[in-house]
C-alpha cells in the first residue's frame, strides 16, 4: 500500500522579512491621536484669578434675594444701595430671618452684573454672600434677540 507523501518544495522557504503592515498602521494611529491632542495640551491660559474664602454649600433655596452690580461697580440689594461692606451683614440677617422662620432651605442670591464690571468685583459679592452662609448664587442674563430674517 502506497501512502500519499508530503513533499518539502523549494518554495515554501522559511520567510526572514519582518512584516511592517502592522507597525505602519499602529504608527498612523498614533500619529492621528498625537496631532488631535496636541492642540488641546498648548491652549491653556494662564490666568492671576481672584481668591475668596469658601464655607461649606447651603441646601436648594426657596425664595431668592436680589443683587445687582452697575457699569461704575455700586453694589444694590433688593434695589436699594449698599456699601460693599454693609452687604455681608445685611446677606447675614436675611440668612437668620430665614432660619428663624424654620425655613427648610437658605434664600438664593440672583446675581445681576453689568458686563462693563470688572471680574474681581463680581468675586467680592459672591464671597461676602459665602461668608452670610448664602452659597447658591445665580447668574442673571439677558439672552440676545435673534436675528431679523430679511
Amino acid at each position: 500500500m502506497a501512502f500519499g507523501r508530503f513533499e518539502r518544495s523549494s518554495t515554501h522557504a522559511p520567510m526572514s522579512e519582518i512584516n511592517v503592515t502592522p507597525l505602519v498602521d499602529v504608527m498612523l494611529v498614533l500619529l492621528v491621536i498625537f496631532i488631535i491632542t496636541s492642540p488641546l495640551m498648548l491652549g491653556a491660559i494662564k490666568l492671576d484669578l481672584p481668591k475668596a474664602q469658601n464655607r461649606p454649600t447651603a441646601q436648594a433655596s426657596v425664595e431668592a434675594v436680589r443683587v445687582a452690580i452697575d457699569a461704575k461697580g455700586q453694589v444694590f440689594l433688593h434695589d436699594k444701595a449698599v456699601e460693599l461692606a454693609d452687604l455681608g451683614a445685611q446677606l447675614k440677617s436675611l440668612a437668620a430671618q430665614a432660619l428663624s422662620q424654620n425655613a427648610a432651605e437658605l434664600p438664593e442670591i440672583q446675581l445681576k452684573a453689568d458686563a462693563q464690571v470688572p471680574y474681581g468685583r463680581v468675586i467680592e459679592v459672591m464671597d461676602a454672600a459665602q461668608r452670610a452662609g448664602l452659597s447658591r448664587i445665580g447668574f442673571v442674563i439677558e439672552s440676545k434677540a435673534a436675528p431679523a430674517k430679511p
